[in-house]
């Protein structure tokens, strides 16, 4: 590697961020080494790494569930950080030409098989069905305009500034969180109202207080607050619980450093090293800070209105209950190996790792005490149960049995950007994938004494992602940490489990909005 100075500023700034020179370095080192693809074996599929669970099974977990929650052992954790920009990438598209166009000429555009043009059009045309067409309209009232006239007129430059800038609603640069995404009789939903109002339907503690974490952006941390404040009283009051709301930001310390095309320090016009946001692999150090117990993630967007909750929080519990039976199963083992060392209980613990985690051979050499360490090893580790959905070609990763670092066959959750697609062995392992992954993640991050694992231990440090940014027109390479739920989780022990594609309704566009799942009863097909 070469060799690489940084100046007395280049340390302060180091310092003052929180990040070691050394991890400045490795992260360098990780550019030199470029994309270190992961090595796919095959896709995870119903019965070859995917568990399916039947009737009597969902019982049997419901009851573990209720255990647990009995005990007040659940919390949620919500990523809820990002700006709903891409979800009106279209529309803030159109705003930057100039001239804005009118919807006659964007008619014409969709008419010649323009894909945004189409998706504009839609948008325009059904723009009543929105929950914010209310609040919309009145900011165009303040501007002395009438929306509906606007929009019959096919005028929409001005419609367009209300919607998306700050001298009207800003919903462009709000948190995804604080976007209305329902209409009720009684008002709006944003969608942190809708993760309260599902996180008081599973992780509602017997006395009443229900543990959500959010994690924000610093610029929205003051916006989240009063939003909070706002919604609190009234779902409280309709769940009959204490919301025990904590956020938390991004940490300086989890930035990475930006290089440039030779993969040197990219500098700004000042002369700094510039740092920038490591994606959502950063939020590995919320949840180890929250030094929690058992733990669902979802993410902020997925939410449906009340009258569609129901098959969502039936599937949480399944999958809070099977995460606890697995956990019992783990630390049986534990226990017995800890207390006779004997091939019989050697061999049990080793069959239980090969049926539960690795699907095939889990040989192991040595002496029996060798065995027992390395089986403790295996075993005493973080735990995630997560449900996986039939592949209907939303985008995200997927299921897959792939080689993790210690040499093992495990099941991971992988992205696209950590495959070699050219690589025509690994493409064809992609694409004969049945399944991916919606996000919904129950862990367990607590050893088998009560002691919070340090979850920092149990990533791949190496599965980064590198991507391609500017800055002032100056183009730059970027570092992205290990994934949340795919590097970051890497080394965990991890179960699969189809769950509906009912539980999975997510909101990336503004479109989404207009899905059945998303609208009023009655109203969808409007």
């Amino acid at each position: 590697m070469r060799e690489r100075i940084f100046t007395k500023a280049d340390r302060e700034q180091m310092q003052l961020l929180g990040i070691s020179q050394w991890e400045v370095e490795r992260q360098l080192d990780l550019f030199e080494k470029r994309h270190i693809p992961i090595d796919l074996h095959r896709p995870c599929t119903l019965g070859d790494g995917i568990v399916g669970v039947d009737v009597h099974m969902a019982q049997v977990c419901e009851k573990a569930y209720k255990r647990g929650l009995k005990k007040g052992r659940f919390m949620k954790f919500v990523p809820a950080s990002g700006a709903a920009t891409r979800m009106f990438e279209d529309l803030f598209a159109v705003l930057e030409r100039n001239p804005v166009p009118d919807l006659a000429s964007i008619e014409k555009e969709a008419a010649a098989g323009d894909g945004r043009a189409q998706r504009l059009h839609t948008f325009f045309t059904r723009a009543h069905r929105f929950p914010f067409f209310e609040a919309w309209r009145q900011a165009m009232a303040h501007w002395g305009a009438d929306l509906a006239a606007e929009l019959r007129a096919g005028k929409i430059d001005r419609a367009l500034q209300a919607l998306l800038t700050p001298q009207g609603l800003d919903l462009g640069r709000l948190p995804k969180a604080l976007i209305p995404f329902h209409r009720y009789d009684d008002g709006l939903r944003t969608a942190l109202e809708e993760h309260l109002s599902e996180a008081a339907r599973y992780v509602r503690m017997p006395n009443g207080l229900c543990p959500i974490h959010f994690t924000v952006s610093p610029e929205h941390e003051e916006r989240f607050l009063q939003h909070i404040a706002a919604v609190r009283p009234r779902h409280e009051a309709l769940w009959d619980c204490s919301f025990q709301i904590t956020l938390s930001v991004q940490s300086p310390a989890t930035q990475t450093i930006a290089v440039d095309e030779n993969n040197r320090p990219f500098r700004n016009a000042a002369g700094q090293l510039v740092f920038r946001p490591a994606g959502h692999g950063a939020l590995l150090h919320n949840l180890n800070q929250l030094k929690g117990d058992l733990i669902y993630i979802k993410n902020i967007d997925n939410v449906v209105p009340d009258a569609l909750k129901g098959e969502t929080v039936r599937w949480k519990r399944i999958l809070g209950g099977f995460l606890i039976l697995v956990q019992e199963g783990i630390h049986r083992h534990i226990k017995a190996l800890r207390h006779k060392l004997s091939s019989e209980t050697v061999e049990q613990a080793r069959r239980f790792i090969q049926a539960t985690f690795w699907g095939g051979a889990c040989a192991i050499g040595g002496g029996l005490v060798a065995q027992r360490d390395l089986l403790l090893h295996v075993l005493n580790r973080p735990i995630r149960v997560c449900g996986m959905v039939r592949n209907v070609e939303e985008p995200g990763g997927g299921p897959f049995w792939a080689w993790d670092r210690e040499g093992r066959l495990t099941c991971q959750i992988v992205e696209k950007a950590q495959v070699d697609m050219n690589n025509p062995k690994q493409r064809a392992v992609w694409e004969r994938a049945t399944h991916f992954n919606p996000v919904d993640l129950v862990c367990a991050v607590r050893d088998a004494d009560g002691n919070p694992f340090d979850l920092m231990r149990y990533r791949d440090p190496e599965a980064v992602i590198i991507t391609r940014k500017s800055l002032n027109g100056r183009p730059l390479k970027a570092l992205e940490l290990p994934g949340l739920w795919n590097g970051s989780m890497a080394m965990w022990n991890t179960i699969f489990v189809e769950v509906p594609s009912q539980t999975f309704n997510p909101v990336k566009t503004v479109l989404d909005l207009l899905r059945p799942e998303h609208q009023p009863k009655g109203t969808a097909g409007e």
